[in-house]
């Protein structure tokens, strides 16, 4: 059903993703003498005082609204227990391309400018929780189906 544990990781892993437009994967990067930030929807630079974006990624921000529309979808999947768990297993995949894909896009933006730790922002971090988050949702769809087949052996 629907109000299932593994619903609500499903959720809060497709917030996670949105949330990637919120937070930025990098923080005060010196491009061109301004500081600029980068997040999932472009690069953001602090003009006397404003945040303003000055440069959008479309191929990025598309990336971003499918992978956090794909967990999503998978609540609807509940029915079929074994499509759900493979389809979360399908997606773990496509997050993890969908990491290397934006940690590209930073590192082409950042060009040869050095990264340090302090420059990594929020956004670096939230695939990883929506994968983790995806595995737990897996984990609460084995225990669902290990609870039928209980039920089953019953009867």
């Amino acid at each position: 059903m629907i109000q299932r544990i593994q619903s609500v990781y499903l959720l809060a892993a497709s917030l996670v993703l949105f949330s990637l437009f919120l937070f930025p994967m990098v923080n005060n990067l010196i491009i061109n003498g301004h500081a600029d930030s980068i997040t999932a929807a472009g690069i953001y630079e602090v003009v006397n005082g404003v945040r303003t974006k000055t440069s959008s990624f479309i191929l990025l921000t598309l990336a971003t609204v499918a992978a956090a529309l794909l967990p999503l979808a998978g609540i609807f999947l509940y029915k079929n227990r074994k499509k759900q768990s493979s389809y979360c297993y399908i997606m773990i995949v496509l997050l993890i391309g969908y990491s290397f894909f934006s940690a590209e896009t930073v590192k082409t933006i950042a060009g040869d400018i050095t990264l340090r730790t302090e420059n990594y922002g929020l956004g670096i971090i939230l695939p990883s929780l929506a994968i983790v988050l995806i595995f737990f949702a897996i984990r609460g769809i084995n225990r669902d189906e290990k609870l039928v087949r209980s039920a089953d052996r019953l009867r």
